[in-house]
């Protein structure tokens, strides 16, 4: 049976939208927080960015929106301020990544709505922060990728610089996000006032650069492209086999002769060039091509296996879709199904929050939030709900265009 879950009695009005913000509040949902999504009349941008798509929605968007409860309001009409700024009073958590300033326009600020509720917990989320010369630019992740050197510091030796294959920052921004609204939820559970929390994907960017960014600062050399390689552990990369890669990933100097052992190269590990840590990376130049001739001799399964008796970290480089079919991967059940009401039966990652103590290991317990939300789908429950606002009342704001539920916008179809 389903307890209690650990935030069930705090409610997040998530103002963000696209990634970093949504990430964050969909993990504050998972934990069983009352996460209520405020949209315009046209929804989150992300809600078209496809394909793929499941139904009318974006994958895009059901990736980080399980969970949520959409409210569709229009914040340019006096009208929807008002009812946003009411909700606001009754919030314990605002997460917003507006343009710097925009929402003090709509009296929305963190001053203005700590005013009256002294307890709120506002995060804001910035491309460049809150002071200097960017500070009013739009932050993409691809431009921060390319803005913090880690863009530069990605690929193969001889190549251009690459992107990550996913908006790395953006999620990294999303659960400092979070880690930061968990430890001001338990600072007020203290204090009994509420927080300011500014954070910038520029600064999450380089603080999770983490032994890059330090080596940088102590050297004064940025990290040069080495593909999959380590610049500090070697070896520790991938590897051709006779029909695949692998990951090879060898983190001290007993398991370098335990590794090189299953290889046949035993001596290796006592030839003072590759003996220890320090001098495997001076070398590596040498030791890589010696251990890519010997494992291409032999078909991926048979190394893994090897490596796996002699207690050496390795793995097969797998493909999205081969990670989602891997046996590890099911054993944990990291792949759920809800029902989506234009797309029917869709999977989706299940949260990593689930394994815990207050929720059981129900396919829709509430670790998993639930399905992400049409738009304007709770719009009419939340004004009536927690606003007391009759029906003929909200029949009247949709008709101003003030909000969108789920009929008005099928009106609209």
């Amino acid at each position: 049976m389903v307890q209690s879950s650990m935030l069930d009695d705090i409610l997040v009005l998530d103002l963000s939208r696209v990634l970093a913000g949504p990430y964050a509040t969909q993990a504050l949902a998972d934990l069983g927080a009352r996460v209520i999504k405020v949209e315009s009349p046209n929804g989150d941008e992300t809600r078209s960015w496809g394909p793929p798509y499941a139904g009318d929605q974006s994958g895009y968007f059901l990736s980080v929106n399980r969970g949520k409860e959409s409210l569709a309001i229009d914040l340019k009409t006096q009208a929807g301020r008002e009812l946003m700024q009411q909700l606001a009073l009754r919030a314990d958590v605002v997460v917003e990544n507006f343009k710097r300033g925009d929402l003090a326009r709509y009296g929305l600020a963190y001053e203005q709505l700590a005013e009256h509720n002294p307890s709120l917990i506002y995060a804001s989320i910035r491309g460049y922060g809150e002071t200097g010369p960017r500070a009013d630019e739009p932050g993409y992740d691809a431009a921060l990728q390319g803005l913090t050197g880690l863009m530069a510091m990605t690929g193969e030796p001889e190549g251009p610089p690459a992107k990550l294959g996913v908006a790395w920052i953006d999620v990294l921004t999303g659960v400092h996000a979070t880690t930061a609204i968990l430890a001001a939820l338990h600072a007020r559970s203290r204090s009994g006032h509420g927080a300011n929390l500014n954070l910038s994907l520029l600064e999450v960017g380089l603080a999770s650069l983490v032994n890059q960014a330090q080596g940088t600062l102590l050297t004064g050399d940025a990290p040069q492209r080495r593909g999959s390689a380590h610049p500090s552990i070697v070896p520790y990369q991938a590897f051709d086999t006779a029909d695949g890669p692998l990951m090879l990933t060898v983190g001290n100097d007993e398991q370098f002769a335990r590794a090189v052992q299953v290889l046949g190269l035993g001596e290796l590990s006592h030839d003072a060039r590759f003996r220890e840590n320090r001098a495997r990376v001076e070398n590596r130049s040498i030791l890589v091509p010696l251990l890519q001739e010997r494992l291409l001799t032999q078909k991926r399964a048979t190394w893994l296996e090897r490596f796996k008796e002699a207690r050496v970290g390795a793995t097969p480089v797998l493909t999205l879709a081969e990670a989602f079919d891997d046996p590890q991967v099911k054993a944990l059940g990291t792949v759920g199904h809800y029902d989506h009401p234009t797309a029917g039966d869709v999977p989706y990652v299940r949260s990593p929050f689930r394994h815990r103590s207050d929720v059981d290991e129900a396919p829709h317990d509430r670790a998993d939030g639930g399905r992400p939300p049409l738009l304007g789908e709770h719009t009419e429950a939340i004004l009536a709900g927690d606003l007391g606002l009759s029906r003929e009342a909200i029949e009247e704001l949709a008709e101003a265009g003030v909000i969108v539920t789920t009929s008005s916008a099928a009106d609209t179809q």
